[in-house]
């Protein structure tokens, strides 16, 4: 089949490649979100899968909303039996999704009808999953509720945060969806309704929501910070400032502190929840680089009693 991919960030970058190496379907153009500011200097940078497209010498389309006429001139000119989707970033229009004549094919990370929105895999970690993966489906104007092509499941590890199941998903999903574009050109696979039942949503993870609530118990303190890993970024607040919790581990033998009580010993930094304490591993003062948490505490005195938190 001839393909327009649509994606946006690194984690659309593995299908894309397992695209353009399948021998037999052709990635005609790339859709991608605008370049946007990023870094210090807040300069305009392309996105990776623009970046990637452009190395493999692949048109690339950056419509600043894909209902524009321009992109859609375009895009009935290349004429592309199907697009696969990948975290493309925008909500596709009718008359978008009515131009490529198999439609529009998203990979989505989670089983549907499971977590359907912009985090499913931040949601998953903090719901306490043990098993999540990967759905293919014909995206309709709902949220996520086309009909699905194939899954494929993965485990939730103990320690996995939203980055390092992301990533595994990435790349055993690019599998599946090149495996759906061969079912779906030679008709031996056929989209089959989502069930009714078993619909949760997952809407983005805000700065707001990460923040960590030491009264909820030590498991959930730990699904949060790995939940919101890498992004947007577990915290609390240390006298007055924003502390970034990058790794911490529940600690099931010690319940003596409050919610938010910190306790400092040599090598190791404990904080109070609503159960079992919690100890911090790695941690982010504001405005400085990740460190080791027992390094920090011993820079900042901690004072016996002090409370994490607001």
């Amino acid at each position: 089949m001839k393909l327009v991919f649509a994606g946006t960030p690194e984690v659309a970058v593995p299908a894309l490649d397992a695209l353009i190496a399948s021998d037999r379907h052709e990635v005609a153009a790339v859709v991608t979100r605008p370049d946007a500011p990023a870094g210090r200097g807040r300069r305009l940078v392309a996105s990776p899968v623009a970046e990637r497209a452009e190395e493999a010498g692949i048109e690339v389309l950056k419509p600043a909303r894909p209902r524009e006429e321009g992109f859609l001139a375009r895009l009935r000119e290349i004429a592309p039996d199907c697009c696969p989707v990948v975290a493309y970033g925008a909500l596709l229009p009718k008359e978008t999704l009515a131009v490529p004549a198999r439609g529009w094919v998203n990979l989505h990370f989670s089983l549907l009808p499971a977590w359907r929105g912009a985090a499913p895999v931040q949601h998953s970690i903090m719901a306490g999953d043990e098993v999540t993966g990967a759905s293919t489906f014909l995206i309709e104007e709902g949220l996520d509720s086309g009909p699905v092509y194939g899954v494929l499941t993965e485990e939730v590890r103990p320690t996995d945060t939203s980055g390092d199941l992301l990533t595994r998903l990435a790349f055993a999903g690019a599998g599946l969806l090149v495996a759906t574009m061969d079912g779906i050109e030679d008709g031996t696979l056929h989209a089959v309704p989502q069930p009714a039942d078993g619909v949760t949503l997952a809407p983005k993870i805000t700065v707001e929501n990460a923040q960590v609530d030491w009264s909820a118990p030590a498991l959930r303190v730990d699904r949060v910070v790995r939940g919101c890993t890498p992004a947007p970024g577990a915290w609390t607040l240390f006298r007055g400032e924003r502390l970034k919790l990058i790794q911490a581990a529940p600690v099931l033998d010690r319940a003596d502190l409050a919610p938010g009580e910190l306790s400092a010993a040599k090598n190791n930094v404990y904080v109070g929840t609503g159960s079992h304490a919690v100890e911090l591993l790695w941690v982010q003062p504001q405005g400085k680089k990740p460190m080791r948490a027992a390094d920090w505490a011993r820079g900042v005195r901690i004072v016996h009693g002090e409370l994490l938190g607001s």
